[in-house]
């Protein structure tokens, strides 16, 4: 590489510092405002030399390292927490130029922490995973929202707001006209959020009867249906990156902490650290070892018996997401493969 750039993303400005290996040279210097075309004119200075570019993975990655490997250079996405680690104790005031110092020296040494960078098809898919799981979010609020307005106003529980006997019975209960208000908007949020949901699911399901890796989770995976299987090839990735599957439990976020000081060890909890999208679908696929026909049913039924059923699913759904690591690992490049038509064509064939 003969020229070296670090980037510093933000909304509204990109700092930069470049060194020219051959001459020393530094420069620094912004990109603003912090859009596309900008940093496509930006980077057009580069075009007759080898350049790499140290980007934090950050949120405004994605379009800085298109148009950076559209440039025909090589993009380095730093993971932000490890990077920050590598700081160490903070002497001086956090700034942009000193973001840009930290990064240019770790890649110069060849120790910057890499995120991976999904190909556009994955990128694609984990938008609409994460779409669909917020739409899911968002309507499991407004349900709780009339549930609780409904026992604040003394209405018996239990009551079904998706079915029409459960509609019915809210028009006979006995509220206050704000009351009543608050119910009838949220009921037409739930439809909304029925309404947008219909069609992006069936989105997913014509991609994922498609695509090779989706196929192989839901044919070999015990719970994993069509949209699961979406959200745990969109957010697991590829999976020869990990250097074994307890490295995909961590990325997932499954695994459990731990503190020991001499003798003195705290009770370990879930990391929490990674894609939540992946968390949830793992766990939903999980809840399916209580079933009698789950082949983890006597293992989920020992670690109950011994804790709960939360902590069962989640060793589960461990175990799942091991499982689905070597499935995807053994695909090697078909994993990811791309399907002959993008999912908006899929979606227009199945609608």
């Amino acid at each position: 590489m003969k020229i070296v750039v670090a980037l510093d993303v933000h909304r509204s400005q990109i700092t930069f510092k470049a060194l020219d290996r051959d001459t020393g040279e530094v420069r620094r210097g912004r990109i603003a405002p912090a859009a596309r075309a900008e940093v496509r004119a930006w980077l057009s200075q580069f075009a007759d030399c080898a350049a790499e570019f140290a980007v934090e993975g950050t949120t405004g990655w994605r379009f800085v390292v298109e148009e950076i490997e559209r440039a025909g250079h090589r993009a380095h996405l730093a993971d932000p927490a490890e990077t920050a680690a590598r700081r160490g104790r903070k002497r001086r005031a956090k700034t942009d130029n000193a973001d840009c110092d930290l990064q240019l020296r770790l890649l110069l040494t060849d120790e910057l922490p890499e995120s991976w960078i999904p190909p556009p098809q994955i990128l694609e898919l984990r938008t609409l995973v994460r779409l669909r799981k917020t739409l899911i979010d968002q309507r499991t609020a407004w349900q709780q929202r009339i549930h609780a307005q409904l026992f604040h106003q003394g209405v018996p529980g239990g009551l079904k707001l998706r079915t029409q006997a459960g509609r019915a019975a809210l028009q006979r209960a006995e509220l206050s006209p704000a009351g009543r208000e608050l119910v009838a908007l949220g009921l037409r949020m739930l439809d909304c959020f029925d309404l947008e949901l219909a069609p992006l699911d069936r989105q997913l399901r014509a991609f994922s009867r498609r695509q090779p890796g989706c196929r192989a989770l839901i044919d070999e995976l015990y719970g994993v249906g069509p949209v699961s299987a979406t959200a745990i090839l969109a957010e697991l990735g590829d999976c020869r990156r990990f250097a074994s599957s307890d490295d995909a439990v961590r990325h997932a976020g499954l695994d459990i902490t731990v503190y020991q000081s001499d003798e003195k060890r705290a009770p370990g909890h879930l990391s929490h650290e990674g894609p939540p999208v992946l968390r949830w679908a793992l766990y939903e696929a999980a809840v399916s070892a209580a079933r009698a026909s789950s082949p983890d049913r006597s293992y989920y039924l020992q670690v109950a018996e011994r804790l709960d059923h939360n902590r069962a699913c989640l060793s589960v759904a461990r175990k799942l997401c091991r499982r689905a690591y070597h499935i995807l690992r053994e695909l090697g490049d078909e994993a990811l493969a791309p399907i002959e038509q993008p999912p908006d064509k899929e979606f227009a064939a199945a609608a």
